[in-house]
This record gives C-alpha cells, sequence and structure tokens, in this order.
C-alpha cells in the first residue's frame, strides 16, 4: 500500500474499508503489559506482510485491546476476527 494514498488500488478496483476492533481478556483480566504490546507489535507486521491487513493504529490498555485496520474485501470481518482469535494468522 502506498504510504501516500489511503486506498488500496488493485487491477479493477479501488478500496478503502476500514474497521475498528477491540479484543478483550478473559474476564478482563490484567494481563497486556509492555512487554505483551512489544510482541503485539512484531505479531501486527508478520500479519502485514504476510496478508493484506494494514494496522493503522494499534492501541493497549491493563485489559483489551484496540485494532484500527485496513483490509481488502476479499477478507470479511467476521474472517479477520475467526482468524485471530484460533490464531490461524501465524
Amino acid at each position: 500500500m502506498s504510504q501516500n494514498s489511503k486506498y488500496i488500488h488493485k487491477s479493477h478496483n479501488v478500496t478503502v474499508l476500514l474497521y475498528h476492533l477491540l479484543s478483550s481478556a478473559n474476564y478482563r483480566r490484567v494481563v497486556l503489559t509492555d512487554s505483551v504490546d512489544k510482541v503485539l507489535v512484531e505479531v501486527y507486521k508478520a500479519i502485514s506482510d504476510r496478508y493484506e491487513i494494514h494496522f493503522l493504529e494499534t492501541g493497549t490498555d491493563k485489559n483489551h485491546v484496540h485494532f484500527f485496520i485496513q483490509s481488502v474485501p476479499s477478507y470479511s470481518v467476521t474472517k479477520i476476527v475467526i482468524r485471530f482469535v484460533i490464531k490461524k494468522f501465524v
């Protein structure tokens, strides 16, 4: 994806699909520390390199993570979330 454009350009279409997702820890436990945050950043990079999913912004709190994601139409929101939950991305 070009850094100058907010759109994803393909041979026959141009898309801008943005999703804001939230993932919380079980029972809202405090588990997201700075070291976990660093590991998550590495995972985001691996996912972006392998799939057409771009993490525009991410944010962590002690018990939840926010994702602001841009993707192509071939990946539905459900498909993205299921792959996160059952860890098929990496």
